[in-house]
């Protein structure tokens, strides 16, 4: 190779080791308070924003809508305390079969406890009682306070991001850990596949407990806010509806989602915990945030139908993910669809040599293409950010990002199945041509 091919071939790898990662870090904790700022004080216009942009200055804009509340506030971290003490009491206190997760490439099996839906009930409810009965709080003061809680938030995970990027560095939880050499992208990235601190799993209370569960009770308190200044309006029951059916169908999968690759390959830094504590409590929860200061009536022929559509599509996307792992928990000897699955045994050998297989499934729902799963879930997001309409972009904000997201997440996966298969890997892509859209792409 030449020297200048070189040179290049190492300055990519340092924007994507480094600038990217650090661009992201930077970009994105302003961000998570100008989607907020937008839609509660901008009546959900992108055009304005642009224009205060204009007039004020990028930065002067940020700094006008941040600095009141980079600290968060008093109640903000109550709530924030409150919450996270009642869900690692959950994990702890509640009774659940234990599962074990993947081996990981150094030989290390996490285990974990299923309580993940019995957590999801309790936590509505309590929330229920504590604003409804015990009139403890207003139901709608998360909407009250969420300024100040994505502050807080924001700062918090920051902070926590480089705990852990110490633990990993000097008491790693197992040896699935190490450094690159490269801070920036360690922080990011994370040094510790399956860190534990005090016992409870970093990564499963981030993701599913902090991040998932708070993306429940965020979106009731939306709906309880607009039902308090204009009373609920039948777009908003969609939106709330079908938001609660996707993330209740992933506290019942929950088991399954800790054998993802997400968890499998991602460590704990600040992609993913960053990303779980405040970005999804920002983002996700934008479509219903906008539609508090929105109501508008859809009438009983279009909610059901966007809500009919809404709800298939998230029972396709649990139906592709069941039937992957079904078939490879069975070994094959199954029927999909009423016929033999379609299996590639695909061999390859683990950091330290070990001979290991696994089945690649090429029928049923993963016959249509390689990615099939991530096609409903971004339908999904279209239906519950539907009841908005179309006058404004910023609920379409989270169907944007999650597109991006999976299509750059199955050239990812695409990336380490090639690595990791092989030439099984190059037979299952001739059994199934298309990554993601059938007879598209």
């Amino acid at each position: 190779m030449s020297t200048q091919a070189t040179g290049l071939t190492r300055t990519i790898s340092w924007i994507r080791r480094i600038l990217g990662p650090l661009l992201l870090i930077t970009v994105c904790p302003p961000l998570v308070m100008l989607v907020w700022y937008t839609n509660v004080s901008l009546d959900g216009s992108v055009e304005k924003l642009c224009s205060l942009f204009a007039q004020e200055g990028i930065f002067s804009t940020i700094y006008s809508v941040w600095r009141p509340l980079f600290f968060g506030t008093p109640e903000a971290w109550k709530i924030l305390a409150t919450f996270a003490v009642v869900e690692l009491s959950l994990m702890k206190l509640l009774p659940g079969k234990k599962v074990e997760g993947p081996v990981t490439p150094k030989g290390n099996v996490p285990v974990y406890k299923a309580n993940g839906i019995s957590s999801f009930l309790c936590t509505m409810g309590l929330f229920y009682l504590g604003s409804s009965v015990f009139k403890l709080f207003s139901p709608g003061i998360i909407y009250d306070n969420f300024g100040g809680l994505l502050g807080a938030l924001n700062l918090f995970s920051l902070l926590f991001c480089f705990l852990l990027y110490f633990k990993g560095r000097y008491k790693p939880s197992t040896t699935d850990s190490g450094t690159t050499g490269d801070a920036v992208f360690d922080y990011f990235w994370g040094m510790e596949l399956y860190p534990r601190i005090f016992g409870w799993d970093v990564k499963m209370f981030t993701n599913c407990r902090f991040g998932m569960m708070g993306w429940g009770l965020i979106i009731i308190s939306f709906a309880c806010k607009q039902s308090e200044l204009y009373g609920v309006s039948d777009a908003m029951i969609v939106a709330v509806a079908l938001q609660l059916i996707y993330i209740g169908k992933f506290f019942w999968w929950e088991t399954g989602y800790l054998r993802s690759m997400d968890i499998m390959y991602d460590r704990a830094g600040f992609c993913i915990c960053w990303g779980c504590m405040v970005w999804l409590p920002s983002v996700y929860t934008s479509p219903t945030l906008f539609l508090v200061n929105h109501p508008h009536k859809l009438g009983i022929a279009a909610s059901l139908a966007i809500f009919a559509a809404g709800t298939i599509c998230i029972f396709i996307n649990y139906l592709a993910d069941r039937q992957r792992q079904f078939v490879r928990r069975k070994n094959g000897d199954c029927t999909i669809w009423n016929k033999k699955p379609e299996l590639i045994f695909a061999n390859y050998k683990t950091e330290w040599g070990e001979e290991k297989q696994s089945l690649l499934l090429a029928s049923g729902w993963w016959g249509i293409s390689r990615h099939f799963h991530y096609l409903p879930e971004i339908m999904a997001a279209f239906f519950w950010s539907m009841p908005a309409m179309f006058g404004y972009y910023m609920p379409y904000f989270y169907l944007t990002f999650l597109t991006i997201l999976l299509v750059d997440r199955s050239y990812r996966q695409e990336k380490r199945c090639a690595m990791k298969y092989g030439k099984h890997w190059d037979t299952y892509c001739e059994r199934v041509p298309f990554r993601l859209i059938p007879f598209v792409y």
